[in-house]
């Protein structure tokens, strides 16, 4: 009677099944592409684009303090709906407990002028300190930046 000999190295599969991997990675694409839309905060505005805009990171806190201005003169305060002449009662209660008194606009690029001229200067009456007006950046292809000013002598 001789030993009977296991050859289990043979049947080894080495290579990687990657099924799996790609149905996880696309339910995330998937979630992703359905919770984004979501985690924009207060009203869809089309801000004017400007070529230098300078950068306002506290915009996108949660506690920040934002006011829409629409194509069509509606006035937002946060996600709330409200009429220009009541903002700055909502504005000075909201502002009451803070240190930090600042408010950003989020204009429409086609609403007019004096109906953004009036939520500021509504905003202003509050007493807020600092006034930020939201902006995208305008893309321009193939440009590059200006080169930067060189000071030397003759």
């Amino acid at each position: 009677m001789s030993l009977a000999k296991r050859n289990e190295g043979a049947k080894v599969n080495s290579d990687i099944n990657v099924t799996p991997m790609v149905d996880v990675m696309l339910v995330l694409l998937i979630i992703f592409m359905v919770v984004t839309p979501m985690l924009q905060k207060g009203v869809s505005v089309d801000l004017a684009k400007v070529n230098n805009p300078m950068q306002m990171p506290d915009a996108d806190k949660e506690d920040a303090l934002v006011v829409a201005v629409m194509r069509d003169g509606k006035v937002y305060f946060g996600n709330d709906r409200t009429e220009p002449d009541q903002l700055t009662q909502k504005v000075k209660d909201r502002l009451a407990n803070r240190v930090d008194k600042r408010v950003f606009v989020r204009a429409d690029a086609r609403a007019k002028f004096g109906s953004v001229v009036q939520i500021v200067d509504n905003v202003r009456a509050a007493g807020v300190d600092q006034l930020g007006l939201l902006t995208d950046h305008k893309k321009q292809p193939g440009t590059a930046p200006p080169p930067a000013p060189t000071t030397g002598g003759q």
